[in-house]
């Protein structure tokens, strides 16, 4: 599979271009802002973008959603975040973030095609409500659910770290431990290390 980091904004959130590398068909994952950084990336490498998909909807992932003229995916959970500041928590910093609407909600489950290859709708709340990992062959996006030798905050409004740990434990940390982690911020990680490391996961 095709992957592509790009952080973008000022919280360095981890966009993602990810696809086929011979069709050149990809996702758009969590563009928070840069449009043109990212826009850049895709003209060099004659990409292919089918829809942007975020993992939540939190400003600092969501905020070129608009600019690439293409579909936006969300959780259904997470769906009012888009045209809501203060869910989206662009409110709190002044700036009233308002996406257009998702056109399409997804669910657990759901099998995204890209390709030759598919991405699994893994919903994993605690971070928001509709927070999703997006699984693949041994690799897997995990938006602000799970960082390398971190998690995602649960003191905004909406999370819940009862719920973060569930998701965290039964169902990323039953996949194999050789999967690589792509999260939201940060570096690079494996399911296995953050078993071993992760001093978080209570």
């Amino acid at each position: 599979m095709l992957i592509k980091t790009i952080p973008v904004g000022p919280m360095e959130s981890n966009c993602y271009l990810a696809g086929d590398e011979d069709t050149k068909e990809i996702f758009i994952i969590d563009p928070g802002g840069d449009y043109k950084k990212i826009k850049s990336v895709i003209d060099k490498d004659r990409l292919k973008p089918k829809a942007v998909i975020n993992t939540h909807g939190h400003g600092d992932h969501i905020g070129a959603n608009n600019e690439f003229g293409i579909p936006v995916w969300i959780h259904r959970l997470d769906a009012e975040f888009l045209t809501d500041p203060s869910r989206n928590l662009s409110g709190g910093l002044g700036f009233f973030l308002r996406t257009k609407k998702a056109s399409r909600l997804l669910k657990h489950g759901d099998i995204l095609n890209i390709g030759k290859y598919n991405l699994e709708v893994i919903h994993t709340p605690g971070h928001t409500p509709g927070s999703i990992c997006l699984k693949g062959d041994k690799v897997i996006f995990t938006g602000d659910t799970l960082f390398c030798q971190g998690i995602g905050r649960t003191d905004f409004a909406y999370g819940s770290e009862e719920d973060i740990m569930c998701s965290i434990k039964e169902r990323l940390f039953t996949l194999g431990d050789g999967y690589i982690i792509y999260p939201g911020h940060g570096p690079d990680s494996t399911i296995g290390f953050e078993k071993a490391n992760n001093t978080y996961i209570i």
